[in-house]
């Protein structure tokens, strides 16, 4: 039986130039060197180093399995290095995501953002992975639903045999630490009543139900639950695999033709449009956004991301194309609409949601002075 191959991506805001809205040329090259030299030590078999914002992002393909500790000390090591380098720059924010001390096997729990995938590689595998900045892991709720249980976005839904028998949707409660899996389309309208509320409820993973092939999976860490208090945005990556037999890679980028709102964006605390970018507009400057997504596309084959004759992974910069200009200009004066609100809901989150961010600090000021009204 054939090796399975990995692909992981982890992700960790490590220290930002002027503010929070872009990683910095020194910090990205510690990312190159120490996957350069992983790769020459076997440990993994190809990367990609980018950034999404001021988030620093390693994609690794492998052979290891997914929460492999070697793999993940990796990565931990890297963004220990990388937050050194930024706090000896006095870069902002350095090392703000690493909220544990000491490595422990796992990154999970620890602040960085993860999503892995183990597959059984197929003749041919086209991939997809998305990393957002200013915003949280309910962010992908959206579009995994429209990519995987949505008919009128995925046409294969409809036209594809191998498709028409639906998919599964991990979704996990953030809040209480339960999953729960659900079938479409028959149970599309609780799937909805859950996944609706992104705060709380996060599509974790996606299968497609005949065969139970892992086809999506997301980075699920909320920075606020683990610390107990506003640390930054959570930022998360997903990995989404397409064709034969699974949504088109036209039909994975299709919910991101318009912009929607996510939670996040400045402070944490504002609800605001998603952008696709990029890679060079990956940097949110305008109130610290408007929130921006990346996605790069690739295929994996034989264990590794396909390359040229040099060795360079072939990757796709996938929101470069200016099909996606529409939703650009669509977030830009989705943002400044909603910016004229300022401080009023439904611009900034709701009370519930603002509980870990820093205004219970300032509400704190004000307990004393509330009297009882009359009735």
């Amino acid at each position: 039986m054939p090796e399975k191959t990995t692909i992981s991506i982890i992700k960790c805001d490590v220290g930002s130039l002027a503010g929070h809205h872009i990683v910095p040329k020194p910090l990205i090259d510690i990312g190159k060197k120490q996957l350069k030299e992983a790769q020459k030590g076997g440990l993994i078999n190809s990367y990609y180093v980018f950034n999404a914002g001021d988030d620093l992002e390693l994609l690794m393909v492998h052979q290891k399995g997914e929460t492999n500790p070697e793999i993940h000390k990796l990565a931990w090591n890297t963004f220990q290095e990388a937050a050194n380098k930024a706090k000896a720059l006095k870069l902002y924010g350095a090392g703000q995501d690493l909220l544990g001390t000491a490595f422990s096997g796992n990154v999970r729990g620890m602040g960085p953002g993860v999503a892995e995938m183990e597959i059984e590689e197929r003749g041919s595998d086209p991939i997809a992975v998305f990393a957002a900045d200013k915003t949280e892991p309910g962010a992908f709720n959206f579009p995994m639903f429209k990519i995987f249980g949505d008919p009128s976005n995925t046409a294969g839904l409809v036209i594809d045999p191998s498709m028409i028998g639906g998919f599964k949707f991990e979704v996990l409660d953030v809040m209480e630490n339960k999953k729960v899996i659900m079938k479409c389309p028959e149970e599309m309208y609780e799937l909805i009543a859950l996944i609706g509320t992104p705060e709380r409820y996060v599509v974790s993973h996606v299968w497609r139900a005949r065969d139970n092939l892992i086809c999506g999976s997301t980075s699920t860490t909320r920075l606020s639950l683990i610390a107990g208090k506003y640390v930054g945005k959570d930022d998360p990556v997903s990995i989404v695999r397409s064709q034969h037999g699974l949504p088109a890679l036209g039909e994975v980028l299709a919910p991101y033709m318009h912009t929607f709102f996510v939670e996040g964006w400045m402070r944490g605390s504002h609800w605001g449009p998603l952008m696709p970018v990029s890679l060079k507009d990956s940097r949110c400057t305008v109130f610290d956004g408007p929130p921006r997504i990346v996605a790069l596309g690739f295929q994996v084959g034989n264990g590794m991301i396909a390359s040229d004759d040099n060795g360079e992974p072939l990757i796709s910069d996938l929101f470069e194309d200016p099909a996606f200009g529409l939703a650009r200009r669509e977030a830009i004066e989705c943002a400044a609409l909603i910016r004229g609100m300022g401080e009023f809901e439904p611009a900034r989150l709701s009370s519930h949601a603002m509980e870990y961010t820093t205004l219970p600090k300032v509400l704190e000021k004000l307990k004393k002075r509330f009297v009882k009204a009359d009735s």
